[in-house]
């Protein structure tokens, strides 16, 4: 979801909740504590420059429980920000610390912000030697479901 995307659903929702992909929801006595843009410039693997820039948002939870942001607060943050720091309009990466600070990207359901489980990938795979396509095995002449040949609990076999 980019800036200006995360601003029009910001508009649509009376309460801000930010649901984890394990389904539970960030406490609603959250802060955003940054609003930002993070440029990433880096050589993958295989010998590339690259380039990454993305809008970071900051949550984070302390023991203020008397308080919770609401949407009007954080689209001023967002002007503020957008002002100070002349910011695109770019994807947005959520930072959120539970056992260690986790990155993620960010979707919405019409009721809540999601946050998204992110991934690594190598970039250069031509230059890895890693296949871009998934292994291939053929099945002719395997044995389903014969006895002899299948392993069961009391079997001794696993």
């Amino acid at each position: 979801m980019t800036l200006s995307e995360f601003k029009t659903k910001l508009n649509a929702v009376e309460h801000l909740d930010f649901q984890l992909p394990d389904g539970s929801l960030v406490p609603a006595h959250f802060h955003v504590t940054e609003v930002g843009e993070i440029n990433k410039r880096f050589v993958d693997c295989g010998g590339t420059v690259r380039k990454e820039s993305k809008i970071n948002f900051q949550l984070w939870e302390a023991y203020d429980f008397d308080h919770q942001l609401k949407p009007e607060k954080l689209k001023k943050i967002i002007e503020l920000s957008e002002k100070q720091l002349a910011l695109n309009d770019l994807e947005i990466e959520v930072e959120y610390q539970s056992g260690t600070i986790g990155k993620f990207g960010l979707e919405f359901n019409g009721q809540q912000f999601q946050l998204t489980s992110t991934k690594t990938n190598c970039l250069a795979l031509e230059s890895c030697g890693i296949p871009n396509d998934k292994l291939k095995i053929n099945l002719n002449g395997v044995i389903l479901n014969n006895s002899a040949n299948s392993c069961s609990p009391s079997g001794g076999c696993c």
